[in-house]
């Protein structure tokens, strides 16, 4: 994918970086946030909230990236909107 932002089943986003890295994050049913077990989540909503999100990052082959800053293996849960921000701005960086 080439730079910028994409829509996953309107309930969250990806970002890609110029580096080739994408940051993942979910808000869901399914996904380790608040949201995880919340039935109304799998309904189309228009608008779908939750305190955290879970968080995800791979690099431009697809392979995910464990940041052990960050406690991530795969896959990060429950990240607070502040989390988020660093994690994009640490993804950003990288070379």
């Amino acid at each position: 994918m080439e730079t910028g932002f994409r829509i996953t089943r309107a309930k969250g986003f990806h970002m890609t970086f110029e580096n080739g890295y994408t940051v993942s994050v979910q808000w869901g049913f399914g996904n380790y946030c608040s949201n995880h077990f919340n039935l109304k989540a799998l309904d189309e909503v228009k608008r779908l909230e939750s305190p955290d999100a879970e968080v995800a990052v791979w690099a431009e082959d697809g392979k995910f990236i464990n940041v052990p800053e960050f406690d991530i293996d795969q896959v990060g849960s429950n990240f607070t909107p502040e989390q988020v921000l660093e994690l994009l701005n640490w993804a950003k960086e990288q070379k």
